[in-house]
């Protein structure tokens, strides 16, 4: 009876200590050796486990090291059929093919690009340690929407902009998170799913700062008598706004990761407990622990050219948005609200989904969330500086719908998050949302605004300041 005790005891303390090589920062499993926020974590759920056989047989040592990268960068996803349509992309655009159909292809390369981001930041962050590691992930969790965000403002296309990062917030706040508590609920009706509601609390407050920022400038518009010109003070009040919002950005990353670490570690020992029991018993079986599928400057140099191939998508998708929506008789809005985000973060939704039906709640809750409030908060005030340093007038006046919009789905995934419990009618309504906020864009045909000054349904005189309505 002792002898059993004690080997219960071994065991137990085994799981802790693993347990406590892996909790993380910015959500999840960040540790010494490795990186794994819930965005890693959903994406990890596409990938494949590489076989080592055939690559093995390679006598030149430098030939075996790339075919072995290119095995576990390439091949090591299970959207690896998707690759294909980046040369595709690219030779369409080389031949001079139908515009509408670079933009398809350019949307489908880009699916495994992100999930493959995500993978590389991972294994940069086995050799970096927690802290760096969990800066990268924070920085590179939404580098597509960042890279397209950045060629559309080069193009002075300020609205796809603002429609993008919009609809990537709406994505993920009703359609990530409603389909994951919707099949989350229906696969455990006989169980209640439980979350902590301490990540949701602190991503729900800076979600709010956020939509304040955004609407002051709209409210500001609105408020000023007739006739005074305000077009300068809003694009004054927005920029100071963005700086601000990434001033809260950086204390919540310092908040998640330095001084209440343990608020955010605490979710894993709810979830995680299960898979840290069988990755346990796995490394006792096997005598191996987890490590990096490839080397630091292998993974760094993988890391720069995806992200070169990510630009060059990126340019083409903004390129050819608008002969997309005009052969396709869909608006601009629509395309870049509801389809750039479904297609980009793809990965991510799905791995979300799966961890819900696996009553992973906590894990899902960090992809939508955290998502959201990096876009939010990161994403979208930095698109404002960058536009500031590129002397283009882009403010946080996404105008009467869509702020309306972001305002009520802020609220109501407020509501919805409040009690720390999930069934899927929360999840149908939620998705419900998101469908009646996608039809009101696709019905809306408003024009594409390509001036440099970019506030959505207005046009300023860029001589005098002054706001013509």
């Amino acid at each position: 009876m002792d002898d059993t005790g004690e080997t219960v005891n071994e065991m137990e303390n085994g799981i802790s200590d693993h347990q406590n090589n892996t909790k993380g920062g910015l959500g999840l499993g960040l540790g010494k050796s490795g990186s794994r926020t819930p965005q890693n974590m959903s994406s990890s759920l596409l990938r494949k486990k590489s076989d080592p056989i055939l690559v093995s047989k390679v006598r030149f040592q430098m030939l075996r090291a790339f075919l072995t990268n290119l095995q576990e960068v390439i091949l090591g996803t299970k959207l690896a059929l998707l690759f294909p349509a980046i040369p595709l992309a690219v030779a369409a655009d080389f031949y001079h093919f139908g515009r509408p159909w670079i933009f398809a292809l350019s949307l489908l390369g880009l699916t495994p690009l992100a999930e493959r981001v995500s993978f590389l930041t991972e294994q940069i962050a086995y050799f970096t340690g927690p802290t760096v590691g969990g800066l990268l992930n924070a920085t590179c969790g939404n580098a597509t929407e960042l890279i397209i965000a950045l060629f559309a403002l080069h193009q002075k296309k300020i609205d796809v902009v603002k429609y993008s990062l919009l609809g990537s917030i709406l994505s993920n706040l009703l359609l990530v998170l409603g389909t994951s508590l919707l099949c989350g609920g229906l696969a455990n009706l006989k169980k209640e799913q439980r979350y902590d509601r301490k990540q949701a609390d602190v991503n729900s407050l800076l979600l709010l700062l956020g939509l304040l920022c955004h609407m002051l400038p709209l409210m500001f518009k609105y408020a000023a008598a007739p006739g005074i010109y305000i077009a300068n003070y809003t694009l004054q009040l927005s920029r100071a706004s963005s700086i601000f919002m990434l001033v809260a950005y950086m204390a919540y990353i310092f908040f998640q990761l330095k001084t209440h670490r343990q608020l955010f570690d605490a979710q894993e020992v709810q979830d995680m407990r299960t898979v840290s029991y069988n990755m346990y018993a796995k490394e006792q079986e096997d005598g191996e622990e987890e490590k990096a599928l490839i080397g630091f400057w292998s993974a760094f140099s993988w890391l720069v050219g995806m992200t070169i191939i990510i630009a060059v998508l990126s340019e083409y998708v903004v390129g050819t948005i608008e002969a997309a929506s005009s052969s396709w008789g869909i608006s601009v809005s629509f395309i870049s609200i509801i389809l750039l985000p479904i297609v980009g973060n793809a990965a991510e939704h799905a791995g979300s989904i799966i961890f819900a039906l696996k009553n992973k709640l906590d894990i899902s809750l960090g992809v939508a969330l955290g998502s959201a409030t990096q876009i939010s908060m990161f994403v979208v005030p930095l698109s404002v500086i960058v536009a500031w340093i590129m002397h283009i007038r882009m403010d946080l006046d996404f105008s009467l719908l869509e702020t309306s919009s972001l305002a009520f789905t802020i609220i109501i995934t407020a509501f919805t998050l409040q009690d720390g419990t999930s069934h899927y009618m929360k999840g149908i309504v939620l998705f419900l949302c998101y469908v009646i906020i996608a039809a009101c864009f696709f019905v809306q045909k408003t024009p594409l605004n390509n001036t440099t000054y970019g506030n959505l349904g207005a046009e300023h005189n860029p001589s005098s300041g002054v706001l013509v309505a």
